[in-house]
């Protein structure tokens, strides 16, 4: 643990729910230390997660997972946020190029939500595992909001993954709050945005909002919405 930060006896009382995001990230910091990470897709409206943290933990390890599968937006989008903001950017990558994988394995993500969820595991789960073992992370901070589906309408502010902890800082944002964060900081939304994009993962498995979808629908064929780093599986509840 690193001294410099006082033991969870030590933090005064938080009521997490009630706090403000700021407040929220500077407890995981306080709690968690060099043990904590975060995580970040440069999707829509990551500029403001990216910008909140890294105003308060500048250094903290910023975890990409890079499947070789994003628009080529995504990857100018990332290339120019981490050299205005100065993240401290760790890119992961799968064990297997995307050639590889369509070699042994051909299109994943055409076979249903088998072939998805598999092709999530080897995309997105692994890397992001051996991200957290090479870092030596406990905890991670994540911009999850609870509008954003069906699947995050009850998601706390902490949550307890295997044996990971996740802070959501900005999980009961609405589109509005958001919003009013990336104009004040004069932050930009990802270039999709304008397109019709509400939601941006990988080329093959996202779709712009059209009329009558929710914004869950964009992803995954409609078969899912999360791509397994963020399935839920129990829950902590801090109050310390």
């Amino acid at each position: 643990m690193n001294p410099s930060f006082p033991s969870a006896e030590t933090l005064p009382d938080i009521d997490l729910e009630a706090a403000g995001a700021e407040d929220r990230v500077r407890w995981a910091a306080e709690r968690f230390g060099e043990r904590l990470i975060l995580t970040t897709s440069f999707g829509i409206q990551s500029a403001a997660m990216l910008h909140l943290v890294t105003r308060v933990l500048p250094e903290i390890p910023v975890v990409f997972i890079d499947t070789g599968y994003l628009f080529p937006e995504t990857y100018r989008f990332a290339r120019d946020l981490t050299q205005r903001l100065g993240l401290n950017l760790k890119k992961y990558l799968p064990a297997q190029t995307a050639a590889e994988q369509e070699a042994l394995h051909g299109k994943l993500w055409e076979k249903g939500l088998e072939g998805i969820k598999r092709y999530n595991f080897i995309n997105k789960v692994e890397p992001m595992e051996r991200a957290v073992r090479e870092l030596g992370a406990e905890a991670w901070l994540a911009g999850l909001r609870r509008v954003q589906s069906s699947t995050r309408q009850e998601l706390p502010v902490v949550q307890r993954q295997n044996r990971m902890v996740k802070i959501h800082p900005i999980v009961d944002w609405n589109n509005r709050i958001l919003h009013e964060y990336l104009l004040k900081h004069d932050l930009p939304y990802h270039p999709l945005w304008e397109q019709g994009y509400v939601s941006v993962g990988d080329w093959h498995t996202t779709r712009r909002l059209e009329h009558g979808m929710s914004e869950e629908e964009t992803r995954f064929h409609g078969l899912q919405r999360e791509c397994g780093l963020h399935e839920p599986s129990g829950r902590v509840d801090f109050q310390i």
